[in-house]
């Protein structure tokens, strides 16, 4: 679970005659100048003017954090703060007419430090024109809850995070949705228009399912750059610090549907990373119609179908999309790595996109978005690695997909990197790439009731998985064939049928494992074929 977990999206209503006084304290706190840890001015006096910032100024800071001792972001906090509880932490809300204008479509606001979001997060507003400026903290910004009721803290106080709000319609810029949430460590989530929350992206994973303890970078301030009048997009810079990595990121953001951000990042290692997790993606898996988790998991007593933000992972390679169905209740974390050279892409999707799969109608699962991951330059050879820890909590995410690098990426170098983040909704979508049929759906039970054996064999599975899209034919009359294959033990007489209720095509095989069972896991996989060609991505799964 990362740190901003159901803390986004809520409102209020507060009279206009404070919404202007609101408007005067927050316009004069941005035009104060507070020194911070992360002062890209350092050596200027409180009364100095800051240079005008510039991204170079941002990447060369990063670089000469590198090359000195880590130092911890400032995570002091006063007791009444330290000592909230979660529910005394969400009473503290942002009052929504004290937001941030920038430009006519996009608003501003900020998240309070207390309770888990002990780090100071430094955040400066960069004009069209003109020199960034420190936006310091302010209590006349937040309707504190009931547990702080009287309270007042110091102006140097500062920030846990922030959001950011934008009108979807142009004609209706007052009406602003939340969009983009940078809280916690390096976490952030951005939806696309009609999607809720769910999976999260991060700036950098270290040592995600690696030898020694994972490490979580943080980001430790942001510029937000204030965009033009009517602008569609919107840019944001940052600073990313750590005991084993420090870096500078460039976010250019523009909302929708689809909503696209173009990330850009120069990453300089204080030590030697075998596991450097890029573009990394962190989601929840609980249960789903994946089956329960592997051999002797225990199923979910749940009155939903399905729990989950994500149910796969994409990854795109030269000639192949392969499909990994995500399962949760295995004794142990698994790890899966996916050789790719090159990476096309990869992404956390959640395929299962109507209500009755999920019958959750608080959290919308059927509307959280997936994220897919278009490398554009940096990248080179290595592998997307899968890490999926054994949950029983709803709140945990428990999934994490990210690319690492083949080779290790060594102390005191510089690695620049480009990708572009993409919302998913239904699929086929221009982000997954190619025309194949997807899987859609995997459902795993006993082989052993369809066609007993002597002596029984609970260990048979059959595997029933569902393809639809482009690429397969529509007609009951096409003949297709199933490529099967397993990394232990045999899978036996697949079938393949066309499905008119739902006109995609579904395949039926059944895996016999080898007798002693294996200790470890198996991978299978399958893929439907026509005249010898492949019309659908590879199915990949663990027995």
């Amino acid at each position: 679970m990362h740190d901003g977990e159901g803390l986004e999206g809520s409102g209020w209503t507060v009279p206009f005659s404070r919404r202007q006084a609101l408007r005067t304290t927050l316009s004069a706190a941005v035009g104060m100048i507070l020194p911070t840890a992360h002062d890209l001015n350092a050596g200027r006096t409180r009364a100095e003017a800051p240079a005008p910032i510039t991204f170079d100024a941002v990447k060369a800071k990063a670089r000469t954090l590198a090359a000195g001792p880590y130092r911890a972001p400032q995570d002091d906090l006063p007791p009444a703060l330290a000592s909230l509880s979660y529910d005394g932490y969400r009473a503290i809300t942002f009052r929504p007419e004290a937001s941030l204008s920038l430009g006519r479509r996009f608003s501003a606001q900020l998240f309070h430090r207390g309770f888990l979001q002990r780090k100071r997060v430094a955040l400066y507003l960069q004009p069209r024109d003109g020199p960034a400026r420190a936006i310091p903290y302010a209590p006349d910004l937040f309707d504190l809850g009931p547990d702080l009721e009287g309270q007042s803290f110091a102006p140097d106080l500062g920030f846990a995070g922030f959001r950011l709000h934008y009108a979807f319609a142009a004609d209706r810029p007052g009406d602003q949705e939340e969009f983009l949430v940078f809280l916690g460590a390096s976490y952030f989530r951005l939806r696309g228009f009609g999607q809720e929350y769910g999976l999260s992206a991060r700036g950098a994973a270290i040592r995600t399912g690696g030898p020694g303890a994972e490490e979580f970078p943080d980001f430790t301030a942001f510029w937000i750059r204030e965009p033009d009048a009517d602008s569609r997009s919107i840019e944001i810079w940052a600073l990313l610090d750590s005991p084993s990595l420090a870096g500078a990121y460039r976010f250019r953001v523009a909302p929708g549907d689809p909503s696209v951000m173009r990330v850009e990042a120069s990453l300089h290692p204080r030590a030697a990373l075998d596991h450097l997790g890029l573009a990394p993606l962190t989601s929840m898996f609980l249960h789903g119609a994946n089956g329960p988790g592997g051999r002797g998991a225990e199923p979910f007593d749940d009155f939903r179908p399905q729990v989950h933000d994500s149910d796969g992972l994409a990854v795109a390679t030269r000639g192949e999309r392969l499909w990994r169905p995500l399962v949760n209740g295995r004794a142990q974390p698994q790890i899966s790595a996916f050789g790719v050279d090159p990476l096309e892409g990869f992404g956390l999707l959640q395929r299962a996109r109507d209500f009755p799969a999920y019958l959750d109608v608080q959290a919308r699962h059927e509307a959280r978005p997936g994220l897919w991951v278009t490398p554009e330059s940096g990248f080179g050879a290595g592998a997307v690695r899968l890490f999926e820890i054994p949950s029983r909590e709803e709140y945990m995410d428990n999934i994490v997909a990210a690319f690492v690098p083949g080779a290790p990426v060594p102390a005191g170098s510089e690695r620049s990197l480009a990708y572009t983040l993409t919302t998913v909704g239904t699929e086929p979508a221009s982000v997954v790439p190619g025309t194949l049929g997807r899987v859609v759906s995997t459902r795993v039970g006993s082989a052993e009731r369809l066609r007993p054996t002597t002596p029984p064999s609970p260990d048979r599975r059959l595997y029933v998985v569902d393809f639809e899209g482009p690429g397969l034919p529509s007609d009951r009359g096409a003949t297709l064939s199933a490529d099967v294959s397993a990394g232990a033990g045999t899978m036996v007489d697949p079938v393949v049928e066309f499905v008119p209720q739902t006109g995609g095509w579904r395949l039926y095989v059944e895996w016999r494992p080898p007798t002693p069972l294996p200790p470890g896991d198996v991978i299978l996989r399958a893929r439907l074929v026509r005249d010898g060609r492949a019309v659908t991505e590879t199915w990949d799964a663990v027995a």
